[in-house]
């Protein structure tokens, strides 16, 4: 399916009541990171703060994404403002904003306000906008394709206002692998050099259609070449082909199957030379803790071997899933998410 699966979930099963829906620090906080040619070492400009340490002595920092309480925020269980108390509560303190959950707020400066203000009174970090729903950058209509460049700058300026020091787009497209790739490298191009005049980064997730390919990323990351463009390296999405929904709500795309995945393992290999990030996601957990898709070992084994020292996001999705299966496999977000963070602990402890 080559829809966002967040995209997807807004529109169909929440509509339009879904879309209803910083620190104090003197500089900008960039993760630490290897260079576009996979050599040791890290792009120019400041490291991430060291953030609080951990008894393991982990050599990453601890970051929460925002869709890991997607159900909450979602049914308006939790205010967009409530994120950075709601990760300090958990013990985390970089945070990764979603935009779909106040995706009417990018040009209101009271809130954007409010919110840096909240994040510095719970010492929390605020590492970056994920943004969703603005456009395909790698559209072949050049029309369609500059007007979502041109819905991307509202996000830029207010990364800019919330200090943090990049924000995440979606890379997609229909057409010609080669093709998409083009059209790609000139939206990013346009976007870094939008984001220079306020020192926003602009880096890529492996998350919609064709970015969900990692060879196919990384060959972007490649022809940009530029330190201010990287990857959000996510563990979990590398479907590459999956059955079509018989319904357009969400117990229909529940009931489609992946048809061809790209392999995880590989693909986290060749995106984390270029990572600026790293989202841990998980579903479901074994009774020993673990998570029952993905080998967390053995991806933080490729993680510590890539030189990467800055900041794993867990982004925990069986809450929001929890909530419309009613599937009680699931834990609820905060469980969810705690038992993710363990996960993380003891797995980046083992090869500490």
């Amino acid at each position: 399916m080559k829809s966002s699966r967040r995209r997807f979930l807004r529109q169909s099963a929440l509509g339009a009541a879904a879309l209803g829906l910083a620190s104090s620090l003197p500089t900008r906080i960039l993760a630490a990171r290897q260079r576009p040619n996979g050599l040791p070492g890290a792009f120019p400009g400041p490291f991430s703060p060291p953030g609080e340490p951990s008894p393991e002595q982990l050599f990453f920092k601890i970051a929460l994404s925002q869709f890991s309480f997607a159900s909450q925020f979602w049914t308006k269980k939790l205010d967009p403002l409530a994120f950075p108390a709601k990760s300090k509560e958990l013990g985390i303190t970089g945070l990764d904003y979603c935009s779909m959950f106040f995706a009417d707020k990018a040009k209101d400066a009271a809130f954007l306000a409010d919110l840096k203000h909240r994040s510095a009174d719970a010492g929390t970090y605020n590492l970056r906008i994920m943004v969703d729903g603005e456009g395909v950058l790698g559209d072949l209509n050049e029309t369609i394709r500059l007007k979502a460049v041109d819905n991307h700058y509202k996000w830029i300026d207010a990364a800019s206002t919330l200090g943090c020091p990049m924000i995440r787009v979606n890379v997609e497209g229909e057409g010609a692998p080669d093709d998409v790739a083009k059209a790609a490298v000139d939206s990013l191009g346009r976007l870094i050099e939008y984001g220079k005049r306020s020192q926003i980064d602009v880096i890529v997730e492996n998350h919609v259609g064709i970015s969900c390919n990692a060879g196919w990323l990384a060959g972007v990351m490649k022809q940009v070449n530029s330190p201010h463009c990287g990857t959000l390296a996510d563990f979990g999405n590398f479907c590459i082909n999956r059955t079509k929904p018989e319904t357009q709500d969400i117990a229909g795309y529940m009931k489609t199957k992946c048809l061809e995945e790209y392999d995880r393992y590989k693909g986290i290999t060749e995106l984390m030379p270029f990572a600026k990030g790293v989202h841990a996601k998980t579903h479901l957990f074994t009774a020993e803790g673990n998570d029952q898709e993905t080998d967390f070992n053995r991806m933080f084994r490729i993680i510590k071997d890539s030189g990467f020292t800055g900041w794993v996001s867990i982004e925990y999705e069986g809450g929001l899933l929890k909530m419309y299966s009613r599937d009680d496999r699931y834990l609820d977000d905060y469980a969810g998410t705690t038992a993710t963070k363990k996960l993380v602990e003891k797995a980046g402890s083992q090869v500490s």
